[in-house]
């Protein structure tokens, strides 16, 4: 399948389709792929091809290189679509990466969301400014470099729970896993009726938290 039209882009599950891709994973925050290293050196290397592969294919990712591993993402959030030279831009550097023998370790990717609930107050304005956040959106607020986790900001009233909400995005073939160490370690399942898409769990303290696939597995 050829890649889509930069103004369609890719729903997560079309991304999926595309061939050279299985390293990679679609979390909230875009198409994300880790891959594991021995050092921070050998962690570079692998900078030569996804800057090549950006430029050929006009995605501007993020890469975070720790001396553990090389975490490189195709940001899109706000946009409706996954960029159309996203498909392309991942398989290249898949192919960089098993050049100079690193590994790909899906089992590490995630993005952290947290939700605020609010009462009648918009607290958007006291977070963005304590945290340095721009506004994005209707509810959002976002770290301009993209290194914290988003906040959304709700109308809800929760009494008797924590009036936080984290969201952790992950890969839809390994969500169960993560439920299921969640629940062992302490936490309680309040709501599977969106599973496989999301589970909401409380921790021991009652605060809650969405373990989601959906965003892995989305076709809209």
């Amino acid at each position: 399948m050829a890649d889509e039209d930069l103004s369609t882009g890719y729903t997560p599950s079309t991304f999926h389709e595309q061939p050279g891709v299985p390293d990679w994973r679609v979390t909230s925050w875009g198409p994300q792929a880790v891959y594991t290293a021995s050092s921070l050196q050998d962690a570079s290397r692998l900078l030569a091809g996804i800057l090549e592969a950006a430029t050929a294919h006009s995605i501007d990712p993020d890469v975070d290189l720790r001396s553990e591993a090389v975490v490189v993402r195709i940001p899109y959030r706000g946009a409706s679509r996954i960029p159309g030279g996203a498909a392309e831009f991942a398989r290249r550097v898949s192919e960089a990466a098993a050049g100079l023998g690193l590994v790909a370790a899906p089992e590490l990717i995630q993005t952290v969301d947290i939700m605020v609930a609010q009462s009648g107050v918009d607290t958007r304005p006291f977070w963005t400014a304590a945290l340095g956040y721009d506004v994005l959106g209707d509810t959002d607020a976002v770290d301009p470099l993209r290194r914290g986790p988003s906040l959304s900001f709700m109308e809800l009233n929760r009494s008797g729970r924590g009036r936080t909400h984290i969201d952790v995005s992950v890969p839809a073939d390994r969500a169960m896993e993560r439920v299921d160490a969640a629940l062992s370690a302490g936490g309680r399942l309040v709501d599977d009726t969106r599973a496989p898409m999301w589970w909401t769990i409380a921790s021991p303290d009652n605060h809650g938290i969405d373990i989601a696939a959906w965003t892995d597995t989305w076709s809209g």
